[in-house]
């Protein structure tokens, strides 16, 4: 068989570590192959190849020096990082919440599980949470590290050295120069040489190539020019309508905190291309990012009816029912995951919680022990928590302390592990221990409006009625529709008034 149609197979099967040793052979007889140099840079660009469209989460940096901010405060509904009141949550007192104040989503992607912290201190806690080593930047830490395998990978030094490439000569010619750019940007992660190859190429193409002008976005927002980016984009979008272009747009704005500029992008995409499941997932996750819920439940149903296996949109659509007050209906789609192969901790936990609350406790206790066999140490805490909080329900307050103390075992910073271990020694009448586990969570977790509530309360028992004022005042600053703080807030104030 000829070595190059050979190699070709490889890359197709994508087999490229074969593929390249293929290719290496070929250039050793003949070093100036272009075929078998093409295919090489192929080969090892799909070895690294990450893609650009999902949005990276962003790093302490970006949260804390974003240069990119007008306003500290936002109109609600105009923001990803302060949210408004959500829409049609009618339990949403019992849903956590982000430090935005944010719902949490039914399905982990980047960005959704970190909230943007206000100061310093809240920064440095949240990198000693997350277990991070030092507080760099999450886009340029995966990237280094990228660059740094790709070099040890390759004893001899790296397969092109960059540096002492003519680009111009390059960027002159089309078959070869993307392959070059593609080498350049995902496997050297040399952001400018690749900036300057896609300019130099535009240029010789005379602007009429809008892929080059889509390389130049992605370089810009790579380097943080993100106004340059969205430039480079639109510019892209009049000569060749792309889904790819449109994502890329609307991940600039995005970043940039526009959320109602990529609403209105991600509509003008579905205009063009009508039930595109990448456009339809990623609209509807804005919609939850502003607290627009209905609307994104509508929208994860609509990607359903395209695509019935889209996991993030059932598990978006079983959370939503399950807030709502309609556990049978989540078990549904649950169950319809772990019908598709999905088998992890998280699932079972929720199928737990969902049999519970349909009053299928042989179900639920059955899911919650296969969730501890599964279960890693960080995902234990969690477990254990919901273990905990069923006991309570179901008036086992001795197995529910025992929950809760393994849950901070196996996590110490767990937040509601100890709001709620203060409230059952509360019950015992242990009024301090209940107040050093209510300040434990306020210290963890200072956006929990249950243990401002829960002390509030507590204090009032015990006469300090000051204190539970100022705490029932900080419960209803966390969640402004919690009843029962506007409750214990009016019966002070009538007390006050009468004194």
């Amino acid at each position: 068989m000829d070595p190059l149609f050979a190699a070709h197979s490889l890359f197709r099967r994508r087999r490229f570590d074969e593929c390249v040793d293929v290719c290496s052979q070929l250039l050793e007889k003949y070093p100036y192959d272009q075929a078998a140099w093409f295919l090489k840079t192929r080969a090892l660009t799909e070895q690294v190849y990450v893609d650009e469209v999902d949005m990276d989460e962003e790093g302490l940096a970006e949260m804390l020096l974003d240069d990119n901010a007008i306003a500290q405060v936002s109109r609600p509904g105009t923001s990803l990082r302060r949210v408004g009141t959500s829409q049609g949550m009618p339990s949403q007192g019992v849903r956590p919440l982000s430090q935005s104040g944010r719902p949490l989503s039914g399905f982990v992607r980047p960005g959704t599980q970190s909230a943007r912290p206000g100061t310093m201190e809240q920064a440095i806690r949240t990198a000693r949470t997350a277990r991070t080593a030092r507080p760099v930047t999450s886009a340029s830490g995966r990237h280094v590290r990228l660059g740094t395998a790709s070099m040890l990978s390759e004893p001899d030094g790296p397969f092109i050295n960059v540096s002492k490439l003519n680009l111009v000569k390059y960027a002159r010619r089309p078959n070869l120069s993307k392959a070059l750019f593609e080498y350049i940007f995902h496997k050297e992660n040399d952001v400018r040489n690749a900036l300057e190859l896609a300019a130099k190429a535009t240029e010789a193409c005379e602007y009429k190539d809008w892929w080059w002008k889509v390389q130049l976005g992605k370089c810009y927002f790579r380097l943080g020019m993100f106004r340059e980016a969205e430039q480079q984009l639109k510019s892209a979008l009049k000569q060749q309508e792309m889904v790819d272009t449109f994502l890329h747009l609307c991940k600039v704005y995005v970043r940039l905190d526009e959320p109602l500029k990529a609403i209105e992008c991600f509509t003008k995409g579905l205009e063009r291309f009508p039930g595109e499941v990448s456009l339809l997932t990623r609209l509807a996750r804005i919609h939850e990012g502003v607290g627009e819920t209905d609307t994104s439940v509508e929208k994860y149903k609509e990607v359903l009816k395209y695509d019935s296996m889209h996991v993030e949109a059932i598990a978006c659509v079983a959370t939503h029912h399950f807030y709502t007050d309609m556990p049978e209906i989540a078990l549904l789609f649950y169950r319809r995951l772990l019908q598709m192969g999905v088998y992890s901790t998280e699932l079972f936990n929720n199928l737990g919680l969902c049999s519970y609350y349909a009053q299928q406790f042989d179900v639920a206790v059955d899911c919650f022990s296969r969730a501890l066999e599964l279960a890693s140490d960080d995902e234990m805490s969690d477990v254990w928590y919901n273990i905990g909080h069923i006991a309570v329900n179901i008036g086992d307050t001795d197995l529910a302390y025992r929950c809760f103390r393994l849950a901070i075992a196996v996590n110490n910073d767990h937040a509601e592990s100890y709001n709620n271990l203060g409230v059952l020694e509360l019950r015992k009448g242990r009024v301090d221990q209940a107040r050093a586990l209510f300040q434990q969570s306020l210290s963890l977790a200072p956006h929990f409006y249950e243990p401002h509530f829960n002390s509030a309360a507590m204090e009032e028992q015990a006469g300090n009625l000051q204190s539970s004022y100022n705490s029932a005042l900080k419960s209803l600053t966390a969640f402004p529709d919690h009843v029962d703080s506007k409750e214990l807030l009016k019966r002070l104030k009538d007390y006050f008034a009468a004194v």
